[in-house]
């Protein structure tokens, strides 16, 4: 079980922690959310808990809790730059649908 984080995404994170002036890494979740269930959650970790799964992509630590990581497994996250928005790419194995706008996804 593993979720990585591409070169982008991970110099992204490590800037955003630089910033910060503190922090151990991103952790990504989900939460049910939108018209499709899922979606995805990110917050900036101080503080690892005992339950946590770490992995790491490029020195960044991506800490999941064990229950997002059922849905999570496998995914990459990137990170993109499409004409004037900036922002965050999920590529989900697990993902079998998402709604119109993008917002929320099922698995």
């Amino acid at each position: 079980m593993a979720i990585t984080l591409t070169e982008p995404a991970a110099r992204h994170v490590q800037a955003c922690l630089q910033g910060r002036g503190k922090g151990e890494g991103v952790r990504v979740g989900v939460k049910t959310s939108g018209c499709s269930g899922l979606a995805y959650v990110l917050e900036f970790v101080d503080a690892v808990e005992e339950a946590d799964q770490v992995f790491e992509s490029f020195g960044v630590k991506v800490i999941v809790d064990p229950k997002s990581l059922a849905y999570l497994d496998g995914t990459e996250m990137d990170f993109v730059k499409e004409g004037l928005n900036e922002g965050f790419k999920f590529s989900n194995p697990n993902q079998k649908g998402e709604c119109g706008c993008g917002e929320s996804f099922t698995v």
